[in-house]
């Protein structure tokens, strides 16, 4: 019995050159900018063209590009170790498919096709769900199968915002970081999404909150402040509050140490080894803040690809093609975009 997992990230350009066409693939997702593709594209253009000097400089603050693709395959890597372990009678195999950036749909399947395996299990390193980044990336997955034919029994782990073991890792970060810390508060940072996309019925930012309740039962401090806010924002669209900007600032004119927890991010990339990390801090020092900690992400950390592995494993009792894990109902009836209610 063979069977392949497919780990889906967003990608990042891997040299500078890249920039442009990067973000060119990034804003001509139609989950991106729904619009037209006559429209989209060339508007694409025009955005990553604007961008592309900002966006190298934040690149040149990390080395010239992203590493989250070598992070995301330290992740398989894990994954995959992790799933062989535990089953002996299975051989795993862990791909990498990213959706703006090398390797993409088009080619991780060609590399799955030629493993043949038995069973593909696909697996968003998104734990929360949202119709921008997960369902983006099932539906180029989903569309390039057809296309190459690859009809192979396929299930989907849609998202994971309350596992118990994602939980935990968290749990464990934060409380290591904050033993000896007084006086502060934690900042719980998702990035953000335009408010209209949550009433149109998106499930992320309800899921983003449930992670956040979820991990302060597991520490079970009720004297600990924290607060959940919303990284990112670009463009005159009204997103989703508090901003992490705002909350920062708020914060730090009152003297508080700020520890700030990626909450939505598992793998360090720009958003967070630029923006939270030098952006933010610097920011934070402006308005009076001394003391400033970050979280780091997830990446390997035990418990969290423990967790992923336990989540694969549990998916093999769905065994009709196209089944869904977690099953229905996981998100409330009105967000319609939640393929769980579908």
């Amino acid at each position: 019995m063979k069977k392949a997992i497919v780990l889906f990230n967003l990608g990042g350009p891997d040299n500078l050159e890249n920039v442009e066409p990067f973000l060119f693939n990034l804003f001509n997702d139609p989950a991106i900018l729904n619009l037209p593709k006559f429209i989209r594209y060339p508007l694409a253009k025009l955005i990553s063209k604007r961008r592309t000097p900002i966006a190298k400089k934040i690149y040149k603050e990390i080395g010239g590009s992203s590493p989250i693709l070598k992070l995301t395959l330290d992740q398989a890597n894990s994954l995959q170790n992790s799933l062989n372990t535990k089953q002996n009678n299975t051989k795993y195999n862990v791909f990498v498919a990213m959706r703006c950036w090398h390797p993409r749909a088009q080619k991780t399947i060609q590399d799955v096709k030629k493993f043949n395996p038995n069973e593909i299990i696909l697996l968003p390193l998104y734990p929360q769900y949202s119709a921008a980044t997960s369902g983006s990336s099932l539906l180029e997955w989903k569309k390039i199968a057809i296309k190459n034919n690859l009809n192979i029994i396929t299930k989907t782990i849609c998202c994971y915002p309350e596992d118990k073991k994602f939980i935990k890792a968290h749990s464990k970060l934060i409380i290591e970081k904050i033993k000896n810390i007084k006086n502060f508060i934690l900042i719980f940072s998702a990035h953000g999404l335009p408010e209209k996309n949550i009433k149109k019925g998106d499930p992320y930012q309800w899921q983003i909150e449930q992670s956040v309740k979820r991990i302060m039962d597991e520490i079970n401090d009720d004297d600990i402040d924290y607060i959940l806010s919303y990284q990112s924002r670009v463009g005159p669209l009204k997103w989703i509050e508090p901003s992490t900007e705002e909350v920062i600032v708020q914060n730090s004119k009152l003297n508080k140490h700020l520890v700030i927890v990626p909450i939505a991010f598992v793998s360090e990339h720009s958003e967070t080894l630029v923006e939270l990390d030098i952006e933010y801090e610097k920011l934070a020092k402006t308005n009076g803040c001394t003391n400033y900690t970050r979280i780091e992400a997830l990446g390997v950390n035990e418990s969290f690809i423990d967790g992923l592995s336990d989540l694969i494993l549990n998916n093999e009792d769905y065994k009709l093609t196209d089944s869904l894990y977690p099953p229905k109902n996981r998100c409330p009836s009105n967000f319609t975009k939640c393929p769980c209610l579908n």
